[in-house]
């Protein structure tokens, strides 16, 4: 499928990462690409192995014209609901561009509110190569703040699972409860924290 590119320099892709785990923030980025450094292997993030999404998400970042990563807390998460923190992560993204786009390609079938045109494009992360490296980035950022509570929290696993709700993650919510990061609002984390108070 071909996407028709609107007639301007300025072309930002905004991709999101961890709508569906049950732990930590809902990470997007907004990248402009440099036409004169184009990037070859550009792809959906989750079709690349983690060694190639890690070298990628470097030269994205040496060659970008901008990006920026936007995020939503589990805070706000639990406040706004999933979908419209998503949104919120995706308009922090392109707001924080040092150089504001004319255009901005968004994946998915739902714009964020946006100061310029955008177009909502379904699977846009493996049809437009600035989504492509909006998902690198904004995987390889949340990856990272995976890795990063797994050291101060290395019973729940998270470096394996990524916090999304796998048979380990669920096993550690039983034993262990949720912690701050967990999104309060989720039913299996609402579930272990109903059977905590239930016990208390």
């Amino acid at each position: 499928m071909q996407i028709e590119r609107p007639n301007v320099t300025l072309i930002a892709g905004v991709d999101e990462v961890g709508r569906g785990p049950l732990v930590g923030d809902v990470v997007t980025a907004a990248v402009i690409l440099d036409p004169a450094h184009p990037i070859t292997g550009l792809a959906d993030s989750k079709k690349l192995t983690d060694k190639k999404r890690q070298a990628l998400a470097i030269e994205i970042k040496q060659k970008a014209l901008c990006y920026a990563i936007g995020r939503c807390s589990p805070t706000e998460i639990d406040e706004l609901n999933i979908l419209h923190a998503t949104m919120l992560a995706m308009t922090r993204a392109v707001e924080g561009l040092s150089t504001q786009p004319e255009f901005v390609f968004v994946d998915g079938n739902r714009l964020p509110k946006l100061a310029m045109p955008a177009q909502a494009v379904v699977k846009g992360d493996s049809l437009v190569a600035e989504i492509s490296a909006a998902s690198i980035l904004a995987k390889v950022a949340r990856d990272d703040e995976m890795l990063e509570l797994d050291t101060r929290y290395p019973q729940y696993g998270f470096a394996g699972h990524k916090g999304y709700p796998t048979k380990a993650h669920f096993a550690a919510l039983e034993q262990y409860g949720a912690i701050d990061e967990h999104r309060k609002s989720f039913k299996p984390v609402q579930r272990v924290l109903m059977q905590a108070k239930g016990e208390a």
